[in-house]
This record gives C-alpha cells, sequence and structure tokens, in this order.
C-alpha cells in the first residue's frame, strides 16, 4: 500500500473513533465516517465465504406505525423510523412519555397489537422472515410473577416448560442456574419472589428474575420494555449492568434492545448505541457517546455536570411546551426546537452513517436464516404447569386453604340449625331449604377464589405471548391441580354439614351429596374461568359471575316451581341451562327417594312417598334417574372449560380479524405517509 493510501487510511479511522467516542468534530471527520462505509459497501464482495455464525442482527427502515379508531380517525405513532441494532451491543430507545418507544420496541418484536397497521421494512439478518421461537425474548415492563414460588422454582419450571424433551434435566437445571447467577441472583435462589400481602423480593431483584425466566433458552436477541421503570437510581444500574454484561457472555453474543425512559448518567454510559423519538420520529440514532456533540452542534449544549439524558428529554419534551433559550434570539417553542432537531439530523452525517449500515448488514447478511429452538411437548407442559399450579395453590392460603376453613364453619352453623331434622311433615321443607343452600349458596362462595386465579391469568397472559406453552396445556393443568383441593374442600364440610343434619344413612347418598357438591364447586370455577377471559379485571368479573350465578338459582326450580316460572327467558331457557336445576333435581332425587313422611291431615293417605313429594311438591322431572343430573353436571363442567379454551383462541383470532375490517385502509395509509398531519385522516384530534 502506497504511503499516501496508509494516510488516508489513518485518517479515516482516527475521524471515525472521534465521532463514535463523543469528542470534538468536524465535518471533515463526519465526512471521512460517511466515505469509510461507502468504501466498504463498495469493496465487499459478496461471494466471499464466510464462517457461519448463529448471531441475530436487527434492521429497519421507513418503519411507519398508524392507528385507528373510529373516535379519533388515523394517527402515526412512529414515522420513518430507521436503524439498526447488532451482537453484542445494547441499544436504547429513549424519549419522553408517548413518543413511540414501546411501540417501536413492539413493532421489531412483532407484537404489534390488532388496531395498527405497520409499514417499511424489519429484517433479521439481512431477510424478512418471523423471529422463531427461542431466537428472540420479550421481557415486559410489569413484573408479572408467581408470588409463591421461590427465585430457583420460578426458573426451573420455566426452563422445563421451554427447553425440549431431549435436553437431560440436569442440563435444564444447569441452564436455570446459570440464568440466576448471570442475573447474580444466587444468593436469593430460595427466597420466595413474594407479593401482595407477602415479603418476598425486592423490585429490582423481581425485574432480573423476570430476565431470568426469558434467558433460560439462551436467546440471541433480546427486547425489554421499561426494565428500570419503578426503581430507583441504584437499583436501576444494577439492573441494567446486568443486562448489558449479556451481550457477550460465554461465548454468546445477544442483540439487546431497551426501551427505557429516563435513565440515570451510570446507566447512560452502558448504552453503546442510542436511538433518541419525540412524537414519533428519530431524533438521533447512533453513538450513546456521540449524542451530546449532535445536540451542542445544533446550538443545545448539555450544561456542565448534568444528566445527558436528562438534557435531551427536557429539550424534546414538548408535553408541557417549556421555552427553550437559544442564545441571544429569544425563545422558541419545543415544537420548533424538535422540528430543527429532526431536520438536523435527517441531513446530517450521523443519518447517512446509519443508512449506510442498514444497507451494509442487509447486504452481507449472516449465512443462514435465524433458527428457532424447540420447546418441551404437549404432555411435559401439562405435567410442569399441574405441578407448579399445585405448589401455587398449596402455598397461597386465600386460594383454598381459607374457603376450607370458612366452609367448614358454614357448615357447622348448617348442622346446627337443621340438627337431628327429623322426618316430620315440616322436615319435608326444611329438607329443600337446606339442600337449596348447599347447591345456591356454598358453591356460590367458590367466587372468593377468582382473585388468585385472575393473578394465575396475568402469567399465563405472559407466557402464551412469549410462546411457553398454549391454551390447552394451561386448562388441563388448572383442571388437574384444583381437583384434590376441591375434593378436600367438599369432603369435609359436606361431611360435617350431612351428617349432624340427619339426612339419609348410607355411603351411596353420602357420597352423591359429596360428588354434586364437588361438581358444581368445580363449575362455578369453570363458569369464572370463562368469565375471566372475557372481563378486563377481577372486581368486574366477580360482579359478573355473581349476576350470573343470582339469575341461574332465581331460575333453578325452587325460588318459583318450574310450572309457574315465566316462559320468556326463565323458563326458555335460563331454567334448561342453568346448572341448579340439574345440583337440584339430583341432591332431591338422592335424599328423598325411599323415604315416608305422615301427611297432613285431611289427605288421602296418612303416609306420603318421596316420589310423590318430588312430583307434586317440587314439580321434579321423574324419567331420570340422580345420575343423570350429575352427568349433566360433569358435561356442563366440560363446556365452561372448553368455551374458555375457545374464547381464548377465537379471541386471537377473530379479534385481529374484526379490527382489521375497520382498521386503516390502503389509501389512508398513503395519505398519511404523504401528510402525517392531515387533519382529515386524522378526525378531529
Amino acid at each position: 500500500m502506497h504511503s499516501t493510501e496508509i494516510s488516508h487510511s489513518m485518517e479515516i479511522e482516527a475521524a471515525s473513533a472521534r465521532i463514535k467516542t463523543g469528542m470534538d468534530t468536524t465535518s471533515a471527520d463526519r465526512d471521512y465516517h460517511c466515505r469509510v462505509h461507502e468504501v466498504e459497501l463498495q469493496t465487499h464482495d459478496p461471494d466471499e465465504p464466510k464462517e457461519p455464525r448463529n448471531d441475530v442482527t436487527l434492521t429497519w427502515e421507513d418503519v411507519w406505525v398508524m392507528v385507528s379508531n373510529k373516535s379519533k380517525g388515523v394517527k402515526p405513532i412512529l414515522q420513518g423510523v430507521t436503524g439498526y441494532a447488532q451482537p453484542g451491543e445494547l441499544l436504547a430507545i429513549m424519549g419522553p412519555s408517548g413518543c413511540g418507544k414501546s411501540t417501536l420496541l413492539d413493532a421489531l418484536a412483532g407484537r404489534l397489537s390488532s388496531n395498527t397497521r405497520q409499514t417499511g421494512d424489519v429484517l433479521v439478518n439481512g431477510r424478512k422472515q418471523a423471529l422463531a421461537y427461542g431466537t428472540s425474548a420479550y421481557v415486559m415492563q410489569d413484573d408479572v410473577l408467581i408470588a409463591t414460588l421461590t427465585v430457583r422454582e420460578a426458573v426451573y419450571y420455566t426452563a422445563q416448560l421451554q427447553l425440549p424433551d431431549y435436553m437431560p434435566i440436569s442440563e435444564k437445571r444447569e441452564r436455570a442456574e446459570t440464568a440466576i447467577k448471570e442475573m447474580g441472583l444466587q444468593d436469593a435462589m430460595d427466597t420466595r419472589i413474594g407479593g401482595w400481602g407477602t415479603k418476598g423480593l425486592s423490585g429490582g431483584q423481581k425485574r432480573r428474575v423476570s430476565i431470568c425466566l426469558e434467558i433460560v433458552t439462551r436467546p440471541k436477541l433480546l427486547f425489554l420494555d421499561e426494565p428500570t421503570s419503578g426503581l430507583d437510581s441504584a437499583a436501576s444500574y444494577y439492573v441494567m449492568s446486568r443486562i448489558a454484561s449479556l451481550g457477550e457472555r460465554d461465548g454468546i453474543r445477544r442483540t439487546i434492545i431497551a426501551s427505557i425512559h429516563q435513565p440515570s448518567s451510570e446507566v447512560f454510559q452502558l448504552f453503546h448505541n442510542l436511538c433518541l423519538l419525540s412524537s414519533g420520529r428519530t431524533v438521533y440514532f447512533g453513538p450513546a457517546s456521540a449524542a451530546t456533540e449532535f445536540f451542542t452542534l445544533n446550538g443545545y449544549p448539555c450544561p456542565t455536570l448534568q444528566n445527558p439524558s436528562d438534557h435531551f428529554l427536557k429539550t424534546i419534551n414538548k408535553d408541557f411546551d417549556v421555552d427553550i433559550e437559544q442564545g441571544a434570539t429569544g425563545k422558541i417553542s419545543t415544537e420548533e426546537v424538535i422540528n430543527t432537531l429532526v431536520k438536523s439530523y435527517r441531513s446530517s452525517p450521523n443519518c447517512q452513517v446509519v443508512l449506510g449500515e442498514v444497507a451494509k448488514i442487509n447486504k452481507q447478511g449472516h449465512g443462514a436464516p435465524a433458527k428457532g429452538g424447540s420447546h418441551a411437548k404437549f404432555l411435559t407442559q401439562c405435567l410442569v404447569l399441574t405441578r407448579r399450579s399445585s405448589v401455587n395453590m398449596s402455598r397461597d392460603r386465600g386460594y383454598y386453604w381459607l374457603r376450607l376453613a370458612v366452609y367448614i364453619i358454614v357448615a357447622f352453623g348448617l348442622g346446627t340449625i337443621y340438627s337431628n331434622i327429623g322426618s316430620t311433615y315440616s322436615s319435608i321443607q326444611a329438607r329443600g331449604s337446606f339442600l337449596v343452600f348447599v347447591a345456591s349458596f356454598l358453591t356460590f362462595m367458590a367466587i372468593g377464589g377468582f382473585p388468585s386465579f385472575v393473578e394465575d391469568m396475568k402469567v399465563f397472559a405472559r407466557e402464551r405471548l412469549n410462546g411457553h406453552y398454549g391454551t390447552g396445556a394451561f386448562m388441563i393443568a388448572n383442571t388437574l391441580s384444583s381437583i384434590p383441593y376441591l375434593l378436600l374442600i367438599s369432603l369435609i364440610p359436606g361431611a360435617i354439614a350431612y351428617y349432624l343434619t340427619g339426612l339419609q344413612r348410607g355411603w351411596e347418598h353420602f357420597l352423591f351429596f359429596v360428588a354434586v357438591l364437588f361438581t358444581c364447586m368445580m363449575l362455578v370455577e369453570s363458569l369464572m374461568m370463562t368469565v375471566a377471559s372475557i372481563v378486563p379485571t377481577f372486581l368486574m368479573g366477580i360482579i359478573t359471575g355473581a349476576g350470573i350465578q343470582a339469575l341461574m338459582i332465581l331460575g333453578g326450580g325452587f325460588f318459583r316451581l318450574p310450572n309457574d316460572l315465566p316462559l320468556l327467558i326463565w323458563k326458555y331457557p335460563l331454567y334448561y341451562i342453568a346448572f341448579h336445576r340439574y345440583a337440584y333435581e339430583g341432591l332431591f332425587k338422592n335424599e328423598f327417594k325411599g323415604l315416608k313422611f305422615p301427611s297432613q291431615p285431611g289427605y288421602k293417605t296418612p303416609f306420603i312417598s318421596g316420589d310423590q313429594i318430588l312430583t307434586e311438591f317440587w314439580q321434579m322431572n321423574m324419567e331420570y334417574t340422580k345420575w343423570v343430573d350429575l352427568v349433566v353436571l360433569i358435561g356442563m363442567v366440560i363446556l365452561y372449560r372448553v368455551m374458555f379454551w375457545a374464547i381464548v383462541k377465537g379471541t386471537e383470532v377473530v379479534k385481529p380479524a374484526m379490527v382489521g375490517c375497520t382498521s386503516l385502509t390502503p389509501e389512508q395509509t398513503k395519505q398519511v405517509l404523504v401528510n402525517p398531519s392531515d387533519n382529515s385522516v386524522h378526525g378531529d384530534d
């Protein structure tokens, strides 16, 4: 190489280093940096053999995301965003609230909601492909964890769910412990996570547990949505330092992308690259260390000893429209400042460097497409989830243990009120009232476990969205794990109430009584599962479930006999679909058949048989036996569980299709791309 070429090459490298390290630069420096990428693109030989790599590089070019609704029309959330993320580096997406940080993260991860429309290219290793399972992981902003599990248990159960069956148990356990150590949680392995009403881990430790749950598969691409949200500065730094250390560890190079609101100066120094957004537009993209220089060159220098991120957000946050001083020229609005910075970035060498880097990455690629892994088989998922759910239920006092205590107290109350009920004529009504209370109000109390189930649903929603397992495995596991506890609640209080009252003797009658009580409790839990899949909060769920059961009790055929029910709604269809009808019939047939009671004076016979009471007094259908009623109840349990599965699965398919019919048309999309501020497209907003 000639001496002039050597000198020219050294000068380019020096200029590039000054830009990347944030040192003082000149326009010539930035020109040289651009020329570096131009030379690399021109001299790259596409046929040059490359070593096979498993790294994942992500690029996105001219990405627009728009949301539409009937009241506000069409609104662009992201406007022509371009950037890249490379292995071994941490890219931070920053900006004020509502700037589109989480939207960009979701767009890159392929998790946008169904009411949005996305344009532009998001490429994985230079190819347009979906992120396969095991290739990427997504850590949500909220820590949705099972409070009763220890750190070791939580991570190990997740490893069993996510890792394939052919992997030995010892290796899965090692993976779990490695992930825990990577996050610095080895001293808290056997500490319960904790939650409402129970002590456990700190906020920073819970955030690291959430990260552990997603890195056991060793993904090459990691997304984190505001990992420092709700943490103090010390906890934020510790969490982010652990995240940054994942970039290159044990020979694995991870591509890490995190949205973050307002990091401390120590956390800011951990970032390799920075994407700064405002109102969905790119204000800056490039080395984090060079962002201060960019603002300085545009007339907004960062004051001495001030956190750079604080300065950036203060400058580009228009929520309060704070005026920014600009020398002696007076004051300008924040909107004007943002427009100035956006235009400056688009015409700057930094932007050209980014475009060149994106083109270079897309052209080079990384060999084969990013391949995903495989998770556990369906049967393994069911077994692991059943075991985990059983542990959670046994440790959560509010799930079943408190209900058992309350049921025992109520059972003693029932037994003492109806003690030695006898076989007089008045005992007919007393027996009916007792059985209806058991079938209606004891089962109604099963609603008390709904808040705990809602917490399980939150965990299920997170894990399902991340691809850990499906709806069927969750439904089966929840059913199997709840059976022992419901049997216990049915058997002990049932025996107390049954024998104190003095109902029909004989094991067959008692076991049928317990079977109906158990089935009704499971049916109520199945009903509440279905309700939970529809309503958004547990308070609304309790109100909805209570209302549904109240209507079923009224139409069950006791408070108003079947022949006296109004035909519209109450008789057809409520009387036939209310499970209370079949519970009443089964319990009444179980109790009254085979008994005789003395009749009232003036009755044609001195005694009344149980069959006469069932047909004449209670208007029961005697065309089938009590076992048919029990089978119908079991069928309803299955039906409600299948309805839960169908609603969850249907929501995944039907909701996007329905929203797609009312979302942006191609013409609206083009209009937004051409003129994002067009009021005719945006509506009244």
